[in-house]
């Protein structure tokens, strides 16, 4: 019996000596829209899971909140090497991680949250080490991807349009000759019937920033859906969503 509390005894002290070193470490944790900006609260956040890349323990967990950052630094000025693109409304996800030792972290997110349907997830790993900070743009994950929210209108004798809005991941705007321009970007939709494509029609710019629309050839009913596919030429983006014909 002595022996067995002895032992206990040991293992109590390791724990507690483990605890005592271990230092709070703070890891700052962005997502970026590809070919865009930050993803923060425009389009409802990100939700970040940290966990212990080994042991798969989840030391911390948020959402990423905040603005989408300063478009010029951003988007047009050049990148110096070492110089942040962030800045202090930037969103971000700022977690403290108590770290006795160096620890490969495995950082899962998933977003924009506006719109479940269209969210991704994104991992990545790195290593910390205790008591050195990750602060600055931090750990930036890129998300590549396109924002589709698709409607149907009923118009005269029984045509249908079909719209869309079209967004970067951070909701960054797409129209004319603009940071985004509309000429880069391809929106189809496709009316299956049971899997099957029926009707197959091209999205055209509408006048309103990210708005997309064309009227389909034929009636559609009850039981099929509409598919929109967008891409963007010039960058690996792509976004899908479907609608059902109600």
């Amino acid at each position: 019996m002595t022996r067995v509390l002895q032992a206990f005894a040991l293992a109590a002290s390791v724990v507690n000596a483990q605890q005592a070193e271990a230092e709070p470490t703070h890891v700052m944790v962005r997502a970026l829209s590809q070919d865009a900006k930050f993803i923060g609260d425009h389009t409802g956040g990100v939700a970040v899971i940290v966990r212990n890349a080994q042991s798969h323990e989840v030391l911390a967990q948020g959402t990423i909140h905040g603005g989408t950052g300063d478009t010029e630094r951003i988007m047009v000025a050049p990148h110096r090497r070492g110089a942040m693109v962030s800045d202090a409304q930037t969103a971000g996800l700022d977690v403290v991680i108590d770290l006795a030792r160096p620890t490969l972290l495995e950082i899962e997110a998933r977003g924009p949250l506006i719109q479940p349907a269209s969210a991704i997830t994104v991992r990545s790993t790195v290593w910390a080490i205790p008591g050195q900070a990750v602060v600055g743009d931090g750990v930036v994950l890129t998300f590549p991807g396109l924002l589709v929210t698709p409607t149907l209108v009923s118009g005269a004798g029984g045509s249908t349009r079909v719209a869309a809005k079209v967004t970067m991941l951070c909701g960054c705007p797409i129209s004319p000759g603009g940071l985004w321009d509309e000429a880069n970007y391809r929106i189809e939709a496709d009316v299956t019937d049971h899997g099957v494509m029926v009707q197959h029609v091209r999205l055209h710019y509408a006048g309103q920033p990210s708005q997309f629309e064309a009227d389909l050839p034929r009636a559609i009913g009850h039981g099929q859906a509409v598919r929109i596919v967008a891409s963007q030429l010039t960058a690996a983006n792509t976004g899908v969503a479907e609608i059902s014909v109600p």
